[in-house]
């Protein structure tokens, strides 16, 4: 790309051959205002509102699809453009009931930033506003009509973004409206509730319920962070006010996911209901009773050094915490290991990214199933089947990709993938802890050319295999047990431990907690601060996003105090 040397405002700006006007004038800090145009999405060009004259160029031109040209001059707020953004407002303003004071999104509305920047104190066409149906049958968001402008960018975000392709508009003119699928209640639709759309939306038409009302975009705190509901790591803006989860959001442009999120990472840590730990315990008279922090450590240092302890770890803590966990079972000479499952490591191929996905000219899925544990990689392989993409599926148990596979075999079949994907230069393999040994043998041939991406179902599987945790195997009665991190993924595994003597460092009350000797509070994911490794091999900060409650300490440093206390 060569640069372009341009005129905005009398300003000169160099801008990338490749950008639009719009594009070149965000970058140069030059404001023009947009309704259908979103970053992540194709520009459209159908709102009218980032109209600017262009010297040379007969009439107004729309700055988010007119590519710069060298030596081009661009006025953006002439008497012309303004006089038509006015005219589009107020048409907009007249369509439905856009009556700011009421709308849940009032101080966070790009129509209403529009409307209050050119002076729009009144209705000019005003009418009786008929009125639309308010669609509440999903649990995490609201889709008002009413608040509706048709910009379409939640259809090109469902369908571009999270490659979904539920929402789609229906009826003409003035009776246009979003719809999902064949018209149906969006709660009873295709929707995965990524929020993807409800993140691109400029209007109150798409509402979070639980950030509605919570504070207008002044009075809120944002702050980025890294999720942990898998071992994805996409990038999180988490707002807050007064030390409550309002809302999490995507960062686009940001690795590893450029802002595409899944309902585990943006709506369900902020609908759990669990009851906190927020105090030690210790069992006293065969009931778990409050205890300080000094009496707690104590008597867990007292069974770590009376020895046959074995440690386990649940992956989904930081890197820091994993470490001294391991350093601190080594210390006592206890065996430590983690307690979900690893995917197999590969002698062939290297290692791949997010990224390699967009890139790949042939996706294969072995062992795997992305859209049930690693939500975002199943989006991004969609996206690229819309390309047509060839993808072939190896595995025993059917997935949802399966539907859509060019070729669908089995773990004995596997070397036939190989073959059909002979004439790819950019193939990537995606799998999990489901591929066998006769199915690595299969695909062994593809060789060092190939791409690879492990989804181990641990949220932090990579940082524990680093401080060198390993899966293992419950033991038999009478082991003491030293557990470390959230067991939520852990179904039965208060009945499996039928151990003598229990520690447990957790968040939450569970039958495990239950059954525990001595219990140790942690953070949440959003009041850590710390590392994560994910898929990738990529090292993530953790940052805190609310203060932990008062009794509550991070589980590294607890570690390193049991180990300075040894």
């Amino acid at each position: 790309m060569s640069e372009v040397h341009l005129k905005i405002n009398g300003q000169d700006v160099v801008a990338e051959s490749s950008q639009t006007v719009l594009e070149a004038a965000l970058a140069a800090g030059i404001d023009i205002p947009v309704l259908c145009y979103h970053p992540a999405l194709e520009s459209w060009g159908a709102c009218r509102m980032c109209l600017v004259e262009i010297k040379g160029m007969r009439g107004l031109q729309t700055a988010c699809t007119c590519p710069v040209a060298e030596g081009m001059e661009v006025e953006t707020e002439t008497d012309a453009a303004v006089k038509v953004r006015k005219f589009v407002l107020e048409l907009l303003f007249s369509e439905r009931n856009h009556y700011c004071m009421y709308c849940q999104m009032s101080g966070n509305c790009e129509l209403q930033d529009a409307a209050y920047r050119y002076g729009l104190d009144h209705f000019t066409y005003p009418r009786p506003y008929e009125k639309l149906e308010v669609d509440a049958s999903r649990k995490y968001f609201i889709m008002d009509h009413n608040r509706c402008i048709l910009c379409t960018r939640c259809v090109r975000a469902c369908s571009d973004i999270a490659a979904n392709h539920t929402l789609n508009l229906r009826g003409r003119g003035s009776e246009t409206m979003v719809m999902a699928d064949l018209n149906v209640p969006f709660g009873e639709s295709s929707c995965v509730e990524c929020g993807t759309c409800l993140q691109v939306c400029p209007t109150g038409a798409l509402i979070d319920v639980r950030s509605a009302y919570g504070g207008r975009e002044k009075d809120v705190t944002h702050t980025q962070t890294t999720c942990m509901q898998c071992g994805v790591g996409c990038k999180l803006d988490v707002v807050t006010r007064y030390n409550r989860l309002l809302r999490v959001d995507g960062v686009w442009d940001a690795a590893p996911s450029n802002g595409l999120l899944c309902v585990d990472g943006r709506f369900k840590p902020l609908y759990d209901t669990r009851k906190r730990v927020t105090k030690p315990l210790v069992r006293k008279d065969d009931k778990l009773v409050e205890s300080s922090w000094d009496d707690a450590l104590a008597l867990v240092a007292a069974r770590l050094k009376a020895g046959d302890v074995s440690g386990l770890a649940a992956a989904a803590t930081t890197n820091e915490a994993l470490v001294a966990f391991a350093s601190l079972m080594r210390k006592v000479g206890a065996k430590a290991g983690r307690l979900e499952p690893s995917a197999p490591t590969l002698s062939f191929g290297k290692l791949g990214t997010l990224q390699d996905i967009l890139n790949a000219d042939y996706i294969i899925v072995a062992g795997a199933d992305p859209l049930t544990y690693q939500k975002v990689v199943g989006y991004f392989i969609k996206r690229m089947l819309d390309k047509h993409v060839p993808l072939a599926v190896v595995g025993d148990s059917a997935t949802e990709f399966n539907a859509r596979a060019d070729v669908v075999v089995n773990y004995a079949e596997a070397a036939t993938v190989v073959e059909a994907a002979a004439k790819a230069e950019k193939p990537i393999l995606i799998y999990s802890v489901g591929l066998k040994p006769e199915a690595i043998a299969g695909l062994t041939a593809l060789g060092d050319r190939v791409k690879t991406l492990a989804l181990d179902p641990a949220r932090n599987s990579q940082g524990a295999t680093a401080a060198g945790l390993r899966p293992m195997e419950i033991e038999a009665a009478g082991v003491h047990y030293f557990l470390l991190g959230e067991q939520a993924e852990a179904e039965g595994l208060a009945t499996k431990l039928n151990s003598s003597f229990k520690i447990v460092q957790a968040s939450y009350r569970s039958p495990l907690v239950e059954q525990a000797d001595v219990v140790l509070p942690t953070p949440l994911w959003y009041e850590r601060t710390g590392h994560i490794t994910n898929v990738e091999g990529q090292t993530l900060p953790l940052n805190v996003v609310l203060t932990m409650p008062d009794g509550v300490r991070d589980d590294a440093e607890v570690l390193s105090v049991l180990a300075e206390m040894l």
